[in-house]
């Protein structure tokens, strides 16, 4: 019994050896069991990119975070008038009581335009960095004396001695000049107003108002010209709403990748892009967008009708990170297939331990790039990372295969592939198309390459 058993084991370890179809199970099942350390470093790209917005946020909170300006409105106080009638026992009379309120039109200007000059560096705190800007943004216009009466509202009930300006934007903490503005060559400062709701950037700004403009007055003139200027430390974007009739905007940067974004493009015969920064213009005008000049008790929420610029990196360190490591399995199961084939060809036996250590040299890479590419820029990371991995393999190769020409095959097939996919990390538009012509070349050369291999032999 205990010789038949020895004989079973014998034969099953023969077939383990020179069966193709073993040595395939077994190459399979390393490639599955290799999956598990490789989503582990899936999982820490994750927690260091996390951990990157993480400080950027910081960064930002502390600097300035992003700018978006929404004014000036001129800020209109008029009266109404609330009749009550009160029955009078005694007299058998009704008593007719006639109650003053102060209500508010808000106005938007005739023309509005802004030129806009962003500085931009970056600001570091240990491997992490952060795209940061100060900003000069200039705005002048006109506002015409507004006519209230299609809104049911008499011109003598305007109460023009009270009329204000108002400015609603972000980062009240990033402004670092005094907020004046100058109407008909007057200056009025600002002071702000407490909004419960700013915690929601994305539906409430925080809002400034102007001293009264008390020697404004807008009945005997036909148009009020102002001007100002908001000095910003600041991150992520610039934008404005175009709540001028006619809005223009002129933005400059020594930003090399701006990423125009909102409801409005600058003009393309206009717009200047260069490495050592970027030029850009808009032109609104009141039939681009769909919303009136005047309002009546409120300031709508006009947040997406804003345009500007982003400065934020398109593709960062960990963004590349990930998406190479997407390919790992990729990678993995080619290099196996590559020693399988030689192993199959050459007759020459390669332990499952040897595919193991291989694998593991293949995932090491990822370590590599990720943890290099922190202290350094990705090119370089990736050219480290790879070249190390790489020659490990190589000489690891030649102490399995005991020649020469098959460790330098695996040489080049592992630069080829590197090479491969790191030109598909920068693509972006033809990624897809890149990686599926590569794949497809790829399976042709190893449907070419094992045509005469004999499956049938095990």
């Amino acid at each position: 019994m205990e010789k038949l058993e020895k004989q079973n084991t014998n034969k099953f370890g023969q077939w383990i050896k020179t069966s193709i179809t073993a040595r395939m199970i077994i190459v399979g099942f390393l490639i599955i069991v290799l999956l598990i350390p490789l989503s582990y470093i899936n999982s820490l790209i994750t927690e260091r990119s996390i951990r990157q917005k993480d400080v950027v946020t910081e960064i930002n909170n502390k600097w300035g975070n992003h700018v978006m300006v929404y004014g000036p409105i001129l800020k209109l106080p008029y009266k109404t008038y609330l009749e009550t009638k009160t029955y009078n026992e005694t007299t058998k009379t009704y008593l007719t009581e006639t109650k003053t309120q102060i209500k508010y039109a808000y106005i938007f200007p005739e023309n509005l335009t802004s030129i806009v000059d962003a500085n931009s560096k970056t600001l570091k705190r240990g491997n992490f960095e952060s795209a940061v800007f100060t900003t000069n943004m200039n705005f002048s216009g006109q506002f015409i004396n507004p006519n209230l009466e299609k809104k049911g509202i008499k011109n003598e009930d305007v109460v023009w001695d009270r009329a204000k300006i108002i400015i609603k934007t972000t980062n009240l903490k990033g402004i670092k000049n005094e907020m004046l503005i100058k109407v008909n060559n007057k200056s009025y400062p600002f002071e702000t107003t407490f909004n419960e709701n700013t915690n929601n950037y994305l539906n409430y700004l925080d809002e400034l108002e102007s001293d009264f403009l008390d020697e404004l007055d807008f009945t005997n003139l036909k148009k009020a010209e102002f001007n100002f200027s908001m000095i910003f430390n600041g991150s992520e974007d610039i934008q404005i709403i175009p709540i001028g009739k006619t809005t223009t905007l002129q933005m400059t940067s020594n930003w090399a990748d701006p990423s125009f974004i909102g409801n409005f493009l600058p003009n393309d015969e206009t717009k200047e892009i260069t490495k050592n920064g970027f030029k850009a213009d808009w032109k609104i005008i009141h039939i681009n967008r769909a919303f009136s000049q005047q309002y009546i008790d409120r300031i709508p929420n006009l947040n997406e009708f804003a345009f500007g610029t982003k400065f934020m990196v398109m593709v960062d360190e960990y963004q590349k990170s990930e998406r190479s490591a997407k390919y790992g399995f990729l990678v993995i199961g080619l290099t196996f297939l590559v020693f399988f084939l030689i192993q199959t060809m050459s007759k020459i036996n390669i332990h499952s331990f040897q595919y193991l250590m291989i694998g593991l040299a293949l995932i090491m890479f990822y370590t590599l790039l990720v943890s290099i590419s922190e202290h350094s820029n990705f090119l370089k990371a990736y050219l480290v990372a790879s070249i190390s991995v790489i020659i490990l393999i190589t000489l690891y190769a030649k102490s399995i295969l005991k020649t020469f020409k098959f460790p330098l095959f695996i040489g080049i097939s592992l630069t080829s592939l590197y090479t491969f996919i790191y030109v598909i990390i920068q693509l972006e538009n033809y990624a897809l198309l890149v990686g599926s012509i590569g794949i497809f070349l790829i399976l042709a050369i190893v449907m070419f390459v094992s045509r005469k291999i004999d499956w049938n032999n095990g």
